[in-house]
């Protein structure tokens, strides 16, 4: 016969080894995280080389005809204390919607510049030591003249808790190809907008929003400027932020914000942008950049202005009836004195 007292140490035997399997699951679990390594003190850096080492270039210009090839190089610098295997990676490039230069990830399969790199796929440092990395640029003999931008990183994957996360550090690539170079942009979806100023004495303002587009194949900067004309006169804007001086590759494009200040509410008001293009880096002989520009329309009505002759007006016709009331009343003050008093008094 079994007890209530066995039955309950029967079950709490039977307990027992399931909760040693998950606190043993979970020690396991625990040493693979910590055997895992994170490189979390990993530094590294990428720069131009030649065969001998660093050379002090910041990104490599290349200009190369069709079905030509060229051996550039790029060091590796570890700076940690431990040796560190690093992998390699050629890609496309491109810019961010704010302009700055990026790479395609490296499971994405390059289709432009990044397709004609070849680069060792994996590369071992010792600590604090550097090594130059070859890498081949082949230029397909029916490639598209103009610029194909590509980077070469080294990458290094780090593990947070069960996340993996890839670093990557590179040096960009500007490959042009020879041939017919075209520096051409266009301005495309203009659209303007008037802000009334509160201050029926002070003028608004016109924002104008425009994007610019490089329509040809090689990189460009553009000088934009935004006019806006009303029957009082004209104002002008130039971009002076650094986004300016930003670049666009061929075939990309930004759109830009201008708020152009002293517009007065006088009906219509026209904006017209213009955008002056420029190679970007050094000047290309024999090529130049024609200027883009394009206008649109927007209706701007004193409201302020007409609200204050509004008030003005009402105001004039309340003094002249409180002025009419007040000698109304006035004139029959008197004229109850008058029957008031007798006469010969």
């Amino acid at each position: 016969m079994t007890t209530s007292r066995s039955r309950g140490a029967l079950a709490r035997l039977a307990v027992a080894p399931a909760a040693c399997a998950a606190l043993l699951v979970a020690l396991l679990a625990a040493l693979v995280a910590f055997a895992a390594p994170s490189h979390a003190d990993t530094t590294w850096s990428v720069v131009p080389a030649n065969a001998d080492g660093p050379d002090g270039r910041s990104v490599i210009d290349l200009e190369i005809a069709g079905g030509q090839q060229v051996v550039e190089h790029v060091a590796v610098i570890n700076r940690s204390t431990e040796p560190v295997d690093f992998a390699i990676d050629a890609n496309d490039g491109y810019l961010t919607s704010k302009g700055y230069f990026d790479m395609k990830p490296s499971n994405a399969e390059p289709v432009d510049g990044g397709a004609w790199i070849a680069v060792p796929e994996h590369v071992t440092i010792a600590a604090g030591a550097t090594s130059v990395v070859p890498v081949t640029v082949s230029i397909p003999p029916n490639a598209t003249p103009g610029d194909h931008p590509a980077g070469v990183t080294a990458s290094l994957e780090t593990v947070s808790g069960q996340v993996r996360v890839q670093n990557r550090v590179g040096v960009r690539l500007n490959i042009r190809v020879t041939g017919d170079y075209v520096a051409k942009v266009a301005v495309t979806d203009v659209r303007a907008e008037y802000t009334a100023s509160w201050n029926p004495f002070a003028a608004g303002s016109v924002a104008v929003t425009y994007t610019v587009t490089n329509a040809g194949n090689v990189r460009l900067v553009t000088e934009n400027q935004v006019l806006t004309s009303t029957f009082a006169g004209e104002s002008s804007w130039s971009d002076p932020s650094a986004a300016r001086a930003r670049e666009l590759m061929p075939g990309g494009s930004r759109t830009f914000v201008a708020r152009v200040p002293g517009a007065w509410p006088l009906g219509p008001i026209g904006a017209t942008v213009t955008a002056i293009p420029s190679p970007a880096g050094q000047a290309i002989p024999g090529v130049t950049a024609q200027r883009m520009a394009i206008g649109t329309t927007v209706w701007a009505l004193p409201w302020p202005q007409l609200a204050l002759i509004v008030l003005l007006v009402l105001a004039f016709f309340a003094v002249r009836l409180l002025a009419a009331w007040r000698r109304r009343r006035i004139q029959k003050l008197i004229m109850l004195h008058s029957r008031e008093t007798p006469q010969g008094a």
